[in-house]
């Protein structure tokens, strides 16, 4: 029997430990390919460093003006993703626990959105935008991440509240609370969980967006940091090592947040999966 429990674990363990090393080697590869002098990633691109080249960074950092970029990405990811949170839920309790003419439409309507990729729709946008004169601003392109990121954490938010019991809001309508005393009060205290696995996917996807920056951020000072980067392989097109550091530098927070906040992410994420 104990022989049998060993050999179903390690059946489980290898497909696992493959995955791991699939996942995990594309970074250290990177990692090692940005610390080699151009002459050493020539001579032997898969071998280990052995000249630790930081001034790989401190080139991709200063001359494609990535403290720049950064600035845009921070200052549109914060504001996106706040607008995002704050209409989401709100948009989450009325749905979940209010009744009113049309409430099951919207719903439908707003599962349908889930539905459109941003490339349909990337032409009526920009068309849009230009129309109102916010083409190649942090509000156009604020606006562009809050509707095409807004559905589906609506859809969370919705999902989650859904699993809050009627009686908890309805008692706090009775002690004089109005609908939007009930909403901080109580559905914000506790849709905290949802809210904090929402606000960083939320974060991720604002940041790790190339397309609809790319098609908003026209002027190069306002080009977020993803599409600078990007811009690093014609700056550097024989120069893959300084090119693979820019990369790094992008990708850093990103794994400093998901390591920092994993355990919330997955709660939050299962939370809403289950209520409702």
């Amino acid at each position: 029997m104990m022989r049998k429990e060993k050999l179903g674990r390690w059946i489980l363990a290898i497909p696992m430990m493959l995955l791991a090393v699939a996942t995990i080697y594309p970074m250290v590869y990177a990692v090692n390919i940005s610390l080699k002098s151009r002459r050493e990633y020539v001579l032997d691109r898969l071998g280990p460093t052995t000249e630790l080249m930081f001034s790989n960074y401190v080139d991709a950092w200063v001359q494609a003006d990535m403290g720049r970029y950064y600035l845009n990405s921070i200052i549109v990811t914060v504001i996106s993703v706040a607008l995002i949170l704050l209409l989401a839920s709100m948009a989450g309790y009325s749905l979940s626990h209010l009744t009113f003419r049309g409430s099951r439409v919207t719903f439908l309507i707003i599962l349908a959105t889930m539905m459109i990729p941003f490339q349909v729709i990337m032409v009526p946008v920009i068309k849009v935008l230009s129309d109102i004169g916010i083409m190649d601003s942090y509000a156009g392109l604020i606006a562009a991440y809050v509707s095409q990121f807004l559905p589906f954490t609506v859809f969370f938010m919705t999902a989650f509240y859904s699993g809050i019991p009627k009686e908890i809001t309805e008692a706090a309508r009775v002690d004089g609370n109005g609908l939007f005393g009930v909403w901080r009060r109580i559905m914000l205290p506790l849709g905290r969980p949802a809210l904090l696995s929402m606000g960083i996917l939320n974060a991720l996807f604002c940041w790790n967006d190339i397309l609809i920056a790319l098609l908003i951020m026209q002027s190069p000072e306002n080009r977020t940091v993803m599409v600078g980067v990007s811009a690093l392989r014609g700056q550097y097109p024989d120069n893959i090592p300084t090119y693979l550091a820019g990369i790094l530098l992008v990708v850093l927070p990103l794994v400093v947040v998901y390591i920092i906040f994993q355990r919330q992410i997955t709660a939050g994420v299962t939370a809403g999966a289950t209520k409702g």
